[in-house]
């Protein structure tokens, strides 16, 4: 099964929230998901983003591919640092 770090929408209409999550990759977006890692408020000043960093780099470390926008919110946390460190 290929795992997938992505964005699931979440909120009401034309007020979008994300959960950053893993889930398998033949899933739909707001489909089934394996655990949340976080969430994203781009409508926030600044944007919102709250991302467990542990079980990010846990699912990193399994293999799990992100996505360009949750590789990228992964950099601003710290996630990814710490997983190129353990690495």
């Amino acid at each position: 099964m290929a795992v997938k770090l992505r964005l699931t929408r979440v909120g009401k209409k034309k007020q979008p929230q994300y959960r950053i999550v893993a889930a398998d990759a033949r899933s739909p977006r707001d489909g089934r998901f394996i655990e949340i890692l976080g969430h994203y408020d781009p409508r926030q000043e600044p944007s919102g983003l709250t991302v467990d960093n542990d079980k990010a780099v846990k699912w990193l470390s399994e293999g799990a591919q992100p996505t360009e926008r949750v590789a990228k919110l992964l950099e601003i946390s710290g996630a990814m640092e710490q997983y190129k460190a353990a690495k």
